[in-house]
């Protein structure tokens, strides 16, 4: 009898080794490795030509998933949650960022975490119903996390992920790519992580030169912000060499580090600055840059516990960085208290010098 429960034990041990190694070998094979440059397609190209001294707008919001509502946690920034609550919370969420969107008179919205088919959004492309809701945008899509399964948590798995970056415009645009930005985890972590990336999107200007608007999402967890320093570093290198050629550059996106100038010490909150939240390096930012950012109005909210003011740890990681060839005009955070997602959108006005 000892020996039958040892062997059927012996047998079971062997069968999880061998769906796991499976497992893992499926997702090696399978692995999404974008090229470091990718054009993107420009659906519904406009054609009003940016002209210098016209007064311009862009908006910044990554939209969570349309998962990430107030009532919402989630297990990697020490909560439970891993998927949207259900698929009807998703589409109400869906429908308040998109009808919050067609009300704004933004001529960029620059949106992050969009999916296209998720389990933890449940399989809802959301990047086809905000470009059919705002139909007088053109637009460019990009993935930024391709994984067909992520394991964890082991209760209820976040699943199939295929998500990425929007960038919708009402100005011509002659091209759009995406970039690759350099580090990566170590294996297998890195199997079920985000490909972080940003959208370039090149805007003509009448006197000769691009507006280069940059649509960026970067690393938040990786352990001693090594990979982190390693996008940093490419970005600076890359909008430096953009001002260089006599181009407008604006970067635009989710930092997940707080921005310069800001203080979340200024949000009440019964939580302590998270492990995860960094702070820029002084060196960063190329000479004459300027920061974008409202430090008034917190852009994220950590999701360990349901959102709720006054406990939640708040900060400004949302935001803008321009050229010195760019005047910012106002800069203003868009107070949603997290109704549809963990970040509050962010609008900056600016005039091409």
């Amino acid at each position: 009898m000892v020996k039958s429960i040892i062997k059927v034990f012996g047998i079971i041990v062997v069968l999880l080794a061998l769906v796991v190694g499976l497992y893992f070998l499926f997702m090696t094979l399978t692995d999404y490795k974008p090229k470091d440059v990718i054009s993107l397609s420009i659906n519904n190209n406009v054609e009003t030509v940016l002209e210098k001294g016209t007064k311009v707008s862009a908006m910044t919001y990554n939209i969570g998933y349309c998962g990430l509502d107030e009532g919402q946690d989630f297990f990697m920034d020490g909560g439970t949650g891993s998927r949207s609550k259900s698929k009807e919370k998703t589409i109400e969420n869906l429908n308040g960022v998109t009808e919050f969107l067609k009300d704004q008179t933004v001529d960029f919205i620059l949106l992050q975490e969009v999916d296209i088919k998720a389990t933890r959004s449940y399989n809802i492309n959301q990047y086809e119903q905000l470009k059919n809701s705002l139909s007088s945008y053109s637009s460019s899509y990009c993935l930024n996390y391709n994984v067909p399964w992520v394991p964890v948590p082991l209760s209820k798995p976040h699943g199939k992920v295929k998500s990425g970056l929007v960038s919708f415009g009402k100005y011509k645009m002659s091209k759009s790519s995406r970039y690759q930005y350099p580090g990566k985890e170590k294996w297998p972590r890195q199997l079920a992580l985000l490909d972080r990336c940003f959208i370039e999107s090149r805007i003509p200007v009448k006197d000769g030169n691009d507006l280069v608007l940059l649509n960026s999402h970067l690393s938040a967890y990786d352990k001693g912000g090594v990979i982190r320093k390693q996008q940093l570093g490419f970005l600076k290198e890359y909008i430096s060499k953009e001002y260089n050629k006599g181009n407008y550059v604006v970067v635009a996106g989710d930092w997940n580090h707080a921005i310069p100038g800001t203080d979340p010490n200024l949000f009440e909150s019964k939580r302590e600055w998270p492990e995860w939240l960094k702070k820029i390096p002084d060196n960063f930012k190329p000479e004459g840059f300027q920061w974008g950012a409202d430090k008034e109005i917190p852009t994220n909210r950590t999701v360990d516990m349901p959102y709720k003011k006054g406990d939640n740890y708040r900060s400004v990681i949302d935001g803008f960085l321009v050229s010195p060839n760019v005047e910012i005009i106002s800069v203003k955070g868009q107070d949603l208290e997290f109704k549809y997602a963990d970040h509050n959108p962010v609008i900056l006005e600016f005039l091409l010098k």
